[in-house]
């Protein structure tokens, strides 16, 4: 698979994301859906935003692993939270797990009234290889 990052500007690298990606020759898709701060046991969790943000990444880690792909095939990520502004200040977590992973993709950050239960973040994502 070859990947062709678009980015018309440079301000989005500081950001950890890029513009667009195109994906060429790809075998395999995964769409993953929402991952969020929930326990292997099915239980959610009601904990502050970044245990929950962890708990979203490493459910979403599994997920991808567990189907035989990278976090480096990532090439769309959907964020959904309750709460931007809580979210916000922890948001350097995440741009640590993109960088660390060596993750290209396409962002979108989404606010939204309200997710699942007790959740306050929630993480969807594509994979291509």
């Amino acid at each position: 698979m070859e990947k062709a990052i678009i980015n018309p500007w440079q301000w989005q690298y500081e950001r950890s994301y890029v513009q667009a990606v195109e994906v060429k020759n790809a075998n395999s898709t995964l769409y993953v859906s929402g991952q969020a701060a929930v326990h292997a046991d099915g239980r959610s969790s009601n904990a502050d935003m970044l245990t929950q943000l962890n708990l979203a990444i490493a459910n979403l880690e599994e997920v991808i692993s567990k189907a035989g792909y990278r976090c480096a095939d990532i090439v769309r990520l959907t964020i959904y939270t309750t709460s931007a502004e809580t979210l916000w200040p922890h948001f350097p977590v995440l741009q640590e797990w993109i960088s660390r992973h060596g993750i290209q993709t396409a962002v979108t950050f989404m606010e939204v009234k309200t997710l699942f239960e007790t959740l306050s973040v929630e993480l969807e994502a594509t994979a291509v290889r």
